[in-house]
């Protein structure tokens, strides 16, 4: 594949050129900090078909931040090259390398000898290199092929990108960094919270002591329990964070809970989805996760902030993060910035238009779903990354449902995927199937309306959930990626007919619905996504098409609709 289109490539040149060579040069990991780390973003020797040439880590080679002008081609290995020193006020300790996320199938080595391999585009992975490094200097060779295989999670890249699909993302597309551990050491750590403290579980080094809000308590057996003096719940309109900190052996690190529950509780004889035991309307938006300049990357974690502050400043309180695993900054910035987060899975299996958008559009279902994706290889690789997927971001208190099939794409056996989901993680909502082809196991009745009057699903005895819909079209044709092309669900030729429509929706829809038993409604989308102009923002970010000043934030009446029957 090429670069991005000429006429978006001239609206993008200024977006590159204060770019550091260091670039995401903050520590990737908020909820597992220490002290001491070496960040390996930067500049990279980089190898593909042939062609040598430089890059830019952590930006993928299709993107304009990557700096490389050539011609990525699927399934072809690239390669990746840098040297490193190891600082001197580190020998005698352990060394770990760090991948935030690497597209696709790759090898990593050091001066030569294979370190560690991983074959998923959006998890994390780590390797104790301590024993390939040499005296001096240090070389890294990262190979990696993003052959797009539908028998791995791909989310929404495509060779042939257009419409909902988008340009692929390859190769290194989060921070690549080295940290320093005694021979011992705090491996990993699981937070499991409730109204009154949190239950932490240390693997690794697991004797020593832990500090939070003055407190200390030990730890013992790897288990801890840390109750605050003063208990404040987390929610978006009060997103209160406690530090903890973690000392077992010579190591040593910063982490952090919060205090809230969500669950499903009765009111005024309607199912509804409770915070910390009050009924709450999530007022959400559908969040790809994708940047004009950096395709998965953002040209710095900051921007997550902005997206997320300007998103609150509507009314909104929720993002579904779509169908793509984040950085962990991302989930970190909803936690201390107070974000509700659905977050999906991401899908595998092949996608079928006829099968799963044209016939559930026109009110074909499907009961039994045991044999709709046949793939053995994909069923596995999507086991094996739903559960990592809820492993890896389970402490973020942000989170607090997950997605498990969307529009039942790679779908099979949700029934049973929802059990293998639930006896991992007890504390959060789980949304087996969003959109349709719903089974039996699930909490929430989720819908995706798009081209008929919004309405409540059938299963009432679940809270009710439309987790899509909207997708109204405003193109602002000089921040916009293709002007050839527009997708969108209904367009509007004006900002001023845009905004009417679109409060239109919220008053004579949404607001009676939420009355009526709907507990949360997520639009499409935060920001525009290349030929799919359906966002608030524009695509490089540079345009609100929908301000504060509109009032359009109508947040404090769908609250009082849900806790009318209280």
């Amino acid at each position: 594949m090429k670069k991005r289109s000429d006429n978006f490539r001239r609206l993008l040149t200024e977006a590159g050129e204060n770019i550091s060579k260091t670039p995401w040069d903050v520590y990737p990991r908020p909820q597992m900090r220490r002290r001491d780390w070496l960040c390996l973003n930067g500049e990279w020797d980089f190898e593909t078909g042939g062609v040598k040439s430089k890059i830019l880590v952590p930006f993928c080679p299709e993107s304009l931040l990557s700096g490389f002008d050539g011609e990525v081609k699927y399934g072809e290995k690239m390669t990746y090259r840098r040297t490193f020193s190891v600082p001197t006020e580190w020998r005698g300790k352990r060394l770990i390398l760090n991948f935030g996320a690497v597209s696709r199938a790759c090898e990593v080595r050091i001066n030569g000898a294979k370190v560690a391999e991983n074959d998923n585009a959006y998890l994390p992975f780590s390797a104790d290199i301590t024993d390939a490094l040499a005296g001096g200097e240090n070389l890294l060779e990262v190979d990696v092929t993003n052959d797009l295989s539908p028998d791995h999670p791909y989310g929404k890249q495509k060779i042939a990108r257009g419409g909902m699909w988008y340009t692929p993302s390859s190769g290194i597309w989060q921070t690549v960094w080295l940290e320093p551990v005694p021979e011992k050491y705090i491996e990993e750590i699981n937070i499991a919270c409730d109204a009154r403290g949190a239950d932490i579980s240390v693997r690794g080094a697991t004797d020593g002591v832990a500090v939070c809000d003055g407190i200390e308590c030990e730890i013992k057996d790897g288990k801890v329990r840390v109750e605050p003096r003063e208990p404040k719940f987390w929610s978006p309109e009060s997103p209160h964070l406690y530090g903890v900190t973690l000392k077992c052996g010579e190591d040593e690190i910063e982490t952090y809970f919060a205090l809230r529950t969500v669950t499903v509780g009765n009111v005024g004889g309607v199912p509804r989805i409770l915070l910390n035991g009050e009924p709450y309307f999530f007022n959400g938006l559908l969040d790809q996760g994708y940047f004009s300049d950096g395709i998965y990357t953002p040209a710095s974690p900051e921007l997550y902030g902005d997206d997320i502050e300007k998103m609150k400043s509507l009314g909104f309180n929720t993002l579904r993060k779509h169908i793509k695993i984040e950085p962990e900054q991302f989930y970190y910035e909803c936690d201390r910035r107070g974000m509700i987060v659905f977050q999906d899975m991401v899908n595998a299996g092949k996608y079928s238009f006829f099968t799963d958008t044209v016939l559930p559009t026109l009110g074909f279902s499907i009961k039994n779903d045991a044999t709709k994706n046949k793939s053995a290889a994909s069923r596995e690789n999507f086991i094996a990354a739903a559960e990592r997927t809820v492993r890896h971001l389970y402490n973020h208190p942000c989170i607090l449902l997950w997605t498990i099939f969307n529009e039942g794409w790679g779908q099979f056996s949700a029934d049973e995927m929802y059990g293998r989901v639930r006896a991992i993680d007890t504390s959060r909502l789980i949304d087996a199937t969003s959109g349709w082809f719903h089974q039996r196991k699930t909490d929430v009745d989720s819908l995706h309306i798009y081209f008929k009057k919004l309405r409540l699903g059938r299963r009432r005895e679940l809270p009710q959930l439309i987790s899509e819909f909207g997708g109204y079209v405003y193109k602002v044709k000089d921040h916009s990626f293709n002007l050839k092309k527009t997708y969108g669900y209904k367009i509007f030729s004006s900002r001023e007919e845009y905004v009417r429509a679109m409060m239109a929706l919220y008053f004579s829809e949404v607001l009676p619905l939420a009355k009526a038993g709907l507990s949360g409604a997520i639009l499409t989308q935060v920001s525009d996504v290349e030929d799919e102009t359906n966002g608030i923002l524009t695509y490089d970010r540079k345009v609100m098409k929908i301000t504060p000043l509109d009032g359009f934030d109508i947040s404090k009446e769908l609250q009082s609709a849900v806790t009318a029957g209280k």
